[in-house]
């Protein structure tokens, strides 16, 4: 599935974030590229271990443990530290699947890609191109938000980011290891979610039949989630 995250960072969080990575050392963006990946992209990318891109990253994770609709979607379990691109000059990354396992450099974390993230830093007016194309079960899906909105997608579709063409786009990029495995399982659990929500809106969240159904949706997250 295929889900927006409107406004994980305002606008003054989109500024911070920018002026720490703004001011770092871009490195070519194959330093995190596994064989396939290599062959197609072009672009620039901050290093991970850099400290703008530390420092950067922690003000994304902080907004995503505070973002219900990203929470209820991704059911996190583990979140790879966010990186950093940016596309100009004809610059693109062709498409690619991502690495089913990430590993974190001078660290023992590993991270299953369940799900990759690309947070948009850059308004979509200032340049030209850029989008992110993402093959799903419906076709091809064009993706280019508003800087500080973010996009969410299983990481096992094919996907691509277009050559930008004109102005420069800049984007944090992760995944993350949900506690529920399956996509379509995990697909079940936000449209659950979601429907109980929007019920308990109407008729009261202390309705019977709200209080069944959310011990529904916890009883089969008990059957599907590691932790």
């Amino acid at each position: 599935m295929l889900i927006a995250i409107p406004e994980l960072i305002d606008h003054a969080g989109v500024a911070r974030v920018r002026g720490l990575i703004d001011a770092g050392e871009w490195v070519d963006g194959n330093v995190t590229s596994g064989r396939q990946s290599a062959l197609a992209k072009r672009n620039q990318q901050l290093p991970e271990d850099s400290a703008a891109a530390r420092e950067a990253g922690a003000i994304i994770l902080d907004a995503l443990s505070q973002a219900p609709l990203f929470i209820a979607a991704a059911l996190p379990l583990k979140i790879f530290p966010p990186l950093f691109n940016s596309y100009e000059g004809g610059e693109t990354f062709g498409i690619h699947v991502d690495n089913a396992v990430r590993l974190r450099r001078g660290s023992d974390l590993r991270v299953r890609s369940d799900l990759s993230a690309t947070l948009f830093l850059e308004e979509p007016e200032h340049y030209d191109g850029g989008e992110l194309v993402i093959e799903d079960q419906f076709g091809l899906q064009q993706v280019k938000l508003p800087a500080g909105h973010m996009i969410l997608y299983p990481s096992s579709s094919l996907h691509k980011v277009e050559p930008v063409t004109r102005g420069r786009r800049v984007a944090s990029f992760f995944w993350i290891q949900s506690m529920v495995r399956d996509n379509e399982a995990r697909r079940t659990l936000f449209d659950l979610d979601m429907s109980v929500q929007q019920l308990g809106e109407r008729v009261g969240q202390d309705d019977r039949a709200i209080i069944q159904l959310t011990g529904v949706y916890h009883n089969l997250l008990r059957r599907w989630a590691d932790s």
